[in-house]
Protein backbone atom coordinates (compact mmCIF):
# COMPACT_ATOMS: atom_id res chain seq x y z
CA UNK A 1 0.00 0.00 0.00
CA UNK A 2 2.84 2.39 0.83
CA UNK A 3 4.57 1.68 -2.49
CA UNK A 4 1.34 2.21 -4.42
CA UNK A 5 0.75 5.51 -2.61
CA UNK A 6 4.29 6.69 -3.39
CA UNK A 7 3.88 5.71 -7.04
CA UNK A 8 0.62 7.64 -7.22
CA UNK A 9 2.34 10.73 -5.78
CA UNK A 10 5.21 10.41 -8.27
CA UNK A 11 7.85 9.86 -5.60
CA UNK A 12 11.14 8.28 -6.82
CA UNK A 13 11.62 4.70 -5.64
CA UNK A 14 15.04 3.01 -5.46
CA UNK A 15 13.62 -0.51 -5.44
CA UNK A 16 16.55 -1.81 -7.50
CA UNK A 17 18.68 -1.52 -4.36
CA UNK A 18 16.56 -4.15 -2.61
CA UNK A 19 17.52 -7.84 -2.76
CA UNK A 20 16.09 -9.45 -5.89
CA UNK A 21 13.84 -11.85 -3.96
CA UNK A 22 12.32 -8.92 -2.07
CA UNK A 23 11.72 -7.04 -5.33
CA UNK A 24 9.86 -10.07 -6.69
CA UNK A 25 7.81 -10.50 -3.53
CA UNK A 26 6.92 -6.80 -3.41
CA UNK A 27 5.83 -6.81 -7.06
CA UNK A 28 3.63 -9.86 -6.53
CA UNK A 29 2.02 -8.28 -3.45
CA UNK A 30 1.38 -5.05 -5.37
CA UNK A 31 -0.18 -7.03 -8.19
CA UNK A 32 -2.58 -8.64 -5.72
CA UNK A 33 -3.91 -5.39 -4.25
CA UNK A 34 -7.55 -4.52 -4.91
CA UNK A 35 -9.60 -1.47 -3.92
CA UNK A 36 -8.46 0.00 -0.57
CA UNK A 37 -10.73 2.18 1.53
CA UNK A 38 -9.59 5.36 3.31
CA UNK A 39 -9.75 3.83 6.80
CA UNK A 40 -7.47 0.93 5.88
CA UNK A 41 -5.00 3.16 4.03
CA UNK A 42 -4.83 5.67 6.90
CA UNK A 43 -4.25 2.87 9.41
CA UNK A 44 -1.41 1.41 7.35
CA UNK A 45 0.22 4.82 6.82
CA UNK A 46 0.06 5.63 10.55
CA UNK A 47 1.62 2.30 11.44
CA UNK A 48 4.32 2.71 8.80
CA UNK A 49 5.09 6.25 10.03
CA UNK A 50 5.42 5.07 13.62
CA UNK A 51 7.91 2.39 12.58
CA UNK A 52 9.95 4.92 10.61
CA UNK A 53 10.11 7.27 13.59
CA UNK A 54 11.62 4.47 15.67
CA UNK A 55 14.50 3.98 13.23
CA UNK A 56 17.61 5.67 14.62
CA UNK A 57 20.32 4.12 12.45
CA UNK A 58 20.64 1.91 9.39
CA UNK A 59 23.59 -0.22 8.35
CA UNK A 60 24.75 -1.59 4.99
CA UNK A 61 22.96 -4.75 3.92
CA UNK A 62 25.61 -7.42 3.47
CA UNK A 63 29.38 -7.55 3.13
CA UNK A 64 29.48 -6.04 -0.38
CA UNK A 65 27.44 -3.03 0.71
CA UNK A 66 29.64 -2.63 3.79
CA UNK A 67 32.76 -2.77 1.60
CA UNK A 68 31.33 -0.08 -0.65
CA UNK A 69 30.57 2.12 2.36
CA UNK A 70 34.10 1.62 3.76
CA UNK A 71 35.95 1.77 0.44
CA UNK A 72 37.91 4.89 1.42
CA UNK A 73 38.94 3.61 4.84
CA UNK A 74 39.90 -0.06 4.38
CA UNK A 75 43.33 -1.14 3.18
CA UNK A 76 43.39 -2.87 -0.24
CA UNK A 77 44.53 -6.13 1.36
CA UNK A 78 41.71 -6.14 3.92
CA UNK A 79 39.12 -5.38 1.24
CA UNK A 80 40.46 -8.17 -0.99
CA UNK A 81 40.33 -10.70 1.84
CA UNK A 82 36.76 -9.74 2.72
CA UNK A 83 35.60 -10.04 -0.89
CA UNK A 84 37.31 -13.42 -1.15
CA UNK A 85 35.68 -14.68 2.06
CA UNK A 86 32.30 -13.37 0.98
CA UNK A 87 32.56 -15.07 -2.42
CA UNK A 88 33.43 -18.41 -0.81
CA UNK A 89 30.62 -18.07 1.73
CA UNK A 90 28.05 -17.39 -0.99
CA UNK A 91 29.39 -20.14 -3.22
CA UNK A 92 29.63 -17.70 -6.09
CA UNK A 93 31.01 -18.30 -9.56
CA UNK A 94 34.70 -19.22 -9.09
CA UNK A 95 35.49 -17.84 -12.54
CA UNK A 96 34.82 -14.34 -11.19
CA UNK A 97 37.79 -14.82 -8.86
CA UNK A 98 39.99 -16.16 -11.66
CA UNK A 99 39.08 -13.38 -14.08
CA UNK A 100 39.84 -10.79 -11.39
CA UNK A 101 43.49 -11.90 -11.21
CA UNK A 102 46.16 -9.41 -12.22
CA UNK A 103 47.83 -9.92 -15.60
CA UNK A 104 51.11 -11.28 -14.10
CA UNK A 105 49.10 -13.91 -12.20
CA UNK A 106 47.20 -14.84 -15.36
CA UNK A 107 50.48 -15.15 -17.24
CA UNK A 108 51.79 -17.43 -14.48
CA UNK A 109 48.62 -19.53 -14.83
CA UNK A 110 49.12 -19.82 -18.60
CA UNK A 111 52.74 -20.85 -18.12
CA UNK A 112 52.08 -23.63 -15.59
CA UNK A 113 48.69 -25.19 -16.40
CA UNK A 114 47.99 -27.67 -19.19
CA UNK A 115 47.33 -26.31 -22.66
CA UNK A 116 43.68 -27.45 -22.50
CA UNK A 117 43.04 -25.71 -19.18
CA UNK A 118 44.73 -22.54 -20.45
CA UNK A 119 42.52 -22.63 -23.56
CA UNK A 120 39.39 -22.67 -21.40
CA UNK A 121 40.71 -19.87 -19.19
CA UNK A 122 41.66 -17.79 -22.23
CA UNK A 123 38.17 -18.29 -23.65
CA UNK A 124 36.62 -16.95 -20.45
CA UNK A 125 38.72 -13.76 -20.50
CA UNK A 126 37.50 -10.56 -22.19
CA UNK A 127 39.07 -10.26 -25.65
CA UNK A 128 41.35 -7.31 -24.83
CA UNK A 129 42.60 -8.93 -21.62
CA UNK A 130 43.18 -12.27 -23.38
CA UNK A 131 45.23 -10.49 -26.04
CA UNK A 132 47.32 -8.75 -23.35
CA UNK A 133 48.04 -12.06 -21.61
CA UNK A 134 48.95 -13.80 -24.88
CA UNK A 135 51.31 -10.97 -25.73
CA UNK A 136 53.33 -11.66 -22.58
CA UNK A 137 53.73 -15.40 -23.24
CA UNK A 138 56.58 -17.02 -25.20
CA UNK A 139 55.62 -17.35 -28.85
CA UNK A 140 55.43 -21.14 -28.97
CA UNK A 141 53.39 -21.35 -25.77
CA UNK A 142 50.99 -18.66 -27.01
CA UNK A 143 50.60 -20.50 -30.33
CA UNK A 144 49.75 -23.82 -28.64
CA UNK A 145 47.17 -22.23 -26.34
CA UNK A 146 45.60 -20.30 -29.20
CA UNK A 147 45.25 -23.48 -31.25
CA UNK A 148 43.78 -25.31 -28.23
CA UNK A 149 41.03 -22.68 -28.06
CA UNK A 150 39.74 -24.04 -31.36
CA UNK A 151 39.36 -27.44 -29.71
CA UNK A 152 37.09 -26.25 -26.87
CA UNK A 153 33.83 -26.58 -28.77
CA UNK A 154 32.97 -29.89 -27.07
CA UNK A 155 33.82 -28.79 -23.52
CA UNK A 156 30.75 -29.12 -21.28
CA UNK A 157 29.55 -26.43 -18.85
CA UNK A 158 30.22 -28.83 -15.95
CA UNK A 159 33.83 -29.22 -17.06
CA UNK A 160 34.25 -25.44 -17.33
CA UNK A 161 32.81 -25.06 -13.81
CA UNK A 162 35.20 -27.68 -12.40
CA UNK A 163 38.18 -26.03 -14.09
CA UNK A 164 37.13 -22.64 -12.70
CA UNK A 165 36.78 -24.03 -9.17
CA UNK A 166 40.21 -25.66 -9.38
CA UNK A 167 41.92 -22.54 -10.72
CA UNK A 168 40.20 -20.34 -8.12
CA UNK A 169 41.43 -22.62 -5.34
CA UNK A 170 45.00 -22.61 -6.69
CA UNK A 171 45.38 -18.97 -7.69
CA UNK A 172 42.74 -16.87 -5.89
CA UNK A 173 43.20 -18.11 -2.33
CA UNK A 174 46.89 -17.43 -1.94
CA UNK A 175 47.94 -15.62 1.24
CA UNK A 176 47.87 -11.84 0.88
CA UNK A 177 51.39 -10.34 0.80
CA UNK A 178 52.45 -8.37 3.86
CA UNK A 179 53.61 -5.42 1.72
CA UNK A 180 51.88 -3.62 -1.13
CA UNK A 181 54.97 -3.02 -3.26
CA UNK A 182 57.83 -5.15 -4.58
CA UNK A 183 60.95 -5.41 -2.36
CA UNK A 184 63.02 -3.56 -4.97
CA UNK A 185 60.60 -0.62 -4.76
CA UNK A 186 60.82 -0.56 -0.96
CA UNK A 187 64.61 -0.73 -1.00
CA UNK A 188 64.73 1.97 -3.65
CA UNK A 189 62.49 4.24 -1.56
CA UNK A 190 64.79 3.77 1.44
CA UNK A 191 67.94 4.46 -0.57
CA UNK A 192 66.32 7.53 -2.12
CA UNK A 193 66.45 9.12 1.32
CA UNK A 194 69.96 7.87 2.09
CA UNK A 195 73.16 9.79 1.55
CA UNK A 196 75.03 9.23 -1.71
CA UNK A 197 77.93 7.41 -0.02
CA UNK A 198 75.60 5.06 1.84
CA UNK A 199 73.48 4.48 -1.28
CA UNK A 200 76.49 3.69 -3.50
CA UNK A 201 78.04 1.36 -0.92
CA UNK A 202 74.83 -0.59 -0.39
CA UNK A 203 74.17 -0.88 -4.14
CA UNK A 204 77.69 -2.20 -4.67
CA UNK A 205 77.22 -4.79 -1.92
CA UNK A 206 73.78 -5.72 -3.21
CA UNK A 207 75.21 -6.16 -6.70
CA UNK A 208 77.58 -8.76 -5.33
CA UNK A 209 74.89 -10.66 -3.40
CA UNK A 210 72.03 -10.42 -5.91
CA UNK A 211 72.83 -8.68 -9.22
CA UNK A 212 69.26 -9.01 -10.55
CA UNK A 213 67.77 -7.37 -7.47
CA UNK A 214 70.44 -4.65 -7.59
CA UNK A 215 69.38 -3.81 -11.16
CA UNK A 216 65.72 -3.58 -10.10
CA UNK A 217 66.65 -1.33 -7.17
CA UNK A 218 68.66 0.97 -9.44
CA UNK A 219 65.57 1.38 -11.64
CA UNK A 220 63.48 2.22 -8.56
CA UNK A 221 65.91 4.81 -7.22
CA UNK A 222 65.19 8.44 -8.11
CA UNK A 223 68.01 10.79 -7.17
CA UNK A 224 68.63 14.48 -7.83
CA UNK A 225 70.64 13.89 -11.04
CA UNK A 226 67.68 11.85 -12.40
CA UNK A 227 65.37 14.90 -12.45
CA UNK A 228 65.93 15.92 -16.11
CA UNK A 229 65.21 12.38 -17.32
CA UNK A 230 62.19 11.72 -15.10
CA UNK A 231 60.41 15.07 -14.57
CA UNK A 232 58.41 16.74 -17.34
CA UNK A 233 59.45 20.37 -17.91
CA UNK A 234 55.91 21.67 -17.35
CA UNK A 235 55.82 20.00 -13.91
CA UNK A 236 58.86 21.85 -12.54
CA UNK A 237 56.83 24.85 -11.22
CA UNK A 238 54.33 22.50 -9.54
CA UNK A 239 57.12 20.77 -7.63
CA UNK A 240 59.23 23.70 -6.51
CA UNK A 241 56.15 25.36 -4.98
CA UNK A 242 56.06 22.46 -2.50
CA UNK A 243 59.61 23.08 -1.20
CA UNK A 244 60.36 25.79 1.34
CA UNK A 245 62.45 28.58 -0.18
CA UNK A 246 65.61 28.19 1.91
CA UNK A 247 65.65 24.42 1.37
CA UNK A 248 65.24 24.86 -2.38
CA UNK A 249 68.14 27.34 -2.54
CA UNK A 250 70.30 24.98 -0.46
CA UNK A 251 69.52 22.02 -2.73
CA UNK A 252 70.28 23.97 -5.90
CA UNK A 253 73.43 25.67 -4.59
CA UNK A 254 74.84 22.41 -3.22
CA UNK A 255 74.12 20.58 -6.50
CA UNK A 256 75.97 23.26 -8.47
CA UNK A 257 78.97 22.84 -6.19
CA UNK A 258 78.92 19.06 -6.74
CA UNK A 259 78.93 19.59 -10.50
CA UNK A 260 78.38 16.95 -13.16
CA UNK A 261 74.84 15.52 -13.46
CA UNK A 262 73.72 17.33 -10.32
CA UNK A 263 74.63 20.71 -11.82
CA UNK A 264 72.87 19.70 -15.05
CA UNK A 265 69.73 18.99 -13.03
CA UNK A 266 69.89 22.52 -11.60
CA UNK A 267 70.12 23.98 -15.13
CA UNK A 268 67.06 21.92 -16.09
CA UNK A 269 65.07 23.20 -13.11
CA UNK A 270 66.02 26.85 -13.61
CA UNK A 271 65.32 26.76 -17.34
CA UNK A 272 61.76 25.50 -16.80
CA UNK A 273 60.44 28.26 -14.57
CA UNK A 274 59.78 31.95 -15.04
CA UNK A 275 62.85 34.03 -15.87
CA UNK A 276 62.20 36.32 -12.91
CA UNK A 277 62.09 33.45 -10.42
CA UNK A 278 65.15 31.77 -11.96
CA UNK A 279 67.16 34.99 -11.66
CA UNK A 280 66.06 35.41 -8.05
CA UNK A 281 67.13 31.84 -7.20
CA UNK A 282 70.51 32.31 -8.92
CA UNK A 283 71.09 35.45 -6.86
CA UNK A 284 70.23 33.67 -3.60
CA UNK A 285 72.39 30.67 -4.59
CA UNK A 286 75.33 33.00 -5.20
CA UNK A 287 74.94 34.42 -1.68
CA UNK A 288 75.17 31.01 -0.04
CA UNK A 289 78.50 30.12 1.47
CA UNK A 290 79.97 26.63 1.69
CA UNK A 291 77.23 24.05 2.29
CA UNK A 292 77.84 20.97 4.40
CA UNK A 293 77.30 17.70 2.57
CA UNK A 294 74.68 16.54 5.06
CA UNK A 295 72.71 19.78 4.67
CA UNK A 296 72.94 19.71 0.88
CA UNK A 297 71.86 16.08 0.56
CA UNK A 298 69.06 16.67 3.04
CA UNK A 299 67.75 19.58 0.95
CA UNK A 300 68.01 17.46 -2.21
CA UNK A 301 65.98 14.75 -0.46
CA UNK A 302 63.25 17.29 0.34
CA UNK A 303 62.95 18.20 -3.34
CA UNK A 304 62.92 14.56 -4.42
CA UNK A 305 60.31 13.87 -1.74
CA UNK A 306 58.11 16.65 -3.11
CA UNK A 307 58.36 15.15 -6.60
CA UNK A 308 57.43 11.70 -5.29
CA UNK A 309 54.51 13.08 -3.29
CA UNK A 310 53.14 14.91 -6.33
CA UNK A 311 53.47 11.78 -8.44
CA UNK A 312 51.79 9.58 -5.80
CA UNK A 313 48.91 12.06 -5.57
CA UNK A 314 48.47 11.95 -9.36
CA UNK A 315 49.26 15.65 -9.77
CA UNK A 316 52.22 14.90 -12.04
CA UNK A 317 53.36 11.91 -14.10
CA UNK A 318 56.96 10.80 -13.96
CA UNK A 319 58.72 9.57 -17.09
CA UNK A 320 59.45 5.86 -16.78
CA UNK A 321 63.12 5.01 -16.35
CA UNK A 322 64.49 3.42 -19.50
CA UNK A 323 65.78 -0.11 -19.18
CA UNK A 324 69.34 -0.80 -20.27
CA UNK A 325 69.51 -2.64 -23.60
CA UNK A 326 71.65 -5.71 -23.87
Amino acid sequence: MVVQLLLKEGAPLGLSQLPEDLQLQLTRELGGLKVIDHTTLNTVIEEFSRELEQVALTAPDGVEAALAALSDTLSPRAAARLREENARAKGGDPWQQVLALEVPDLVSLMETESTEVCAVALSKLPVARAAEVLGKLPGERARRITYAVSQTGAVTPDAVARIGASLAADYSNRPMPAFDVHPSQRIGAILNSSGADTRDALLEALGTDDPALADEVRKAIFTFPDIPARLLPNDVPKVIREVEGAALVTALAYSVSVGGDSAAAVDFILSNMSQRMADQLREEMGERGKIKKSDGEGAQALLIGAIRAKADAGDITLIEAEEDED
